[in-house]
């Protein structure tokens, strides 16, 4: 099994090389490639949420119970949210993810168990994708992508350590298999897995259509209520004279 550094270190260059082919390929800002290369490089550390270590949840969970309120200040100032609304938003993240998420994963996970699959995989950049609003879909598929290649090079890095060779031949330990899999012999977890996966599914291909209208309803609603006031203020004036 590779170790943590082997980890972060390989999600880490491949993350370089998806933010210079995001920046030279797609014609991306390269502001957004290189949010997307460190973001890469933190996915490669997303499987290991449910190591019996206390590290890499420790480490992990630390990192985005910080980062995860700054990426949505996108959705906060789409849903307008005034500037003492970010600030109380974003610490109540901090600590749902910081203490809440990470206990979770401390809980209900095992080891090698359906977190290291690729359900698993697409759910990361799902949550993702949720995660970084932004307008642009480009940009924001762009964005979740990135999160899901890193958690996949964690994957297929557990797959290769799995495999020694010895004098020419190939010999798989037990471990073969556990990493890039659809389904494990547990049937509840294949059912939690695959169903938080459809929902989060159904919730990211509607958000955009969601938060569109709630935008324009509150953009209305403001519209709405200025007018009544200063119609408010008219009458009283006139009353005045």
């Amino acid at each position: 099994m590779a170790d943590f550094r082997t980890h972060i270190s390989t999600s880490s260059v491949i993350g370089v090389g998806y933010g210079i082919a995001g920046y030279v390929g797609l014609q991306l800002p390269i502001e957004t490639c290189a949010l997307s290369a460190g973001l890469c490089g933190v996915a490669g550390m997303l499987p290991d949420l449910d190591s019996d270590s206390g590290v890499p949840v420790r480490e992990t969970m630390s990192l985005a119970a910080a980062v995860v309120p700054l990426l949505m200040i996108d959705r906060f100032q789409h849903l307008r949210m005034t500037h003492e609304m970010m600030v109380l938003a974003g610490g109540v993240l901090y600590f749902a993810i910081r203490f809440g998420v990470a206990e979770i994963f401390r809980r209900y996970t095992v080891h090698r168990g359906m977190w290291h699959s690729l359900p698993a995989a697409a759910t990361a950049g799902l949550l993702a994708f949720l995660v970084c609003s932004c307008e642009d879909m480009t940009l924001r598929t762009y964005k979740a992508a990135a999160v899901l290649v890193g958690f996949l090079s964690h994957l297929v890095l557990d797959e290769l350590w799995s495999i020694d060779i010895r004098r020419g031949r190939l010999y798989f330990k037990k471990s073969f298999g556990t990493a890039l899999k659809l389904w494990s012999g547990k049937t509840w977890a294949n059912i939690s897995t695959y169903g938080k996966l459809i929902l989060l599914s159904i919730v990211a291909f509607y958000d955009p259509v969601v938060m569109d209208k709630f935008s324009e309803h509150r953009h209305e609603a403001k519209h709405t209520a200025r007018e009544l006031l200063e119609d408010t203020g008219d009458e009283v004036e006139s009353l005045w004279r």
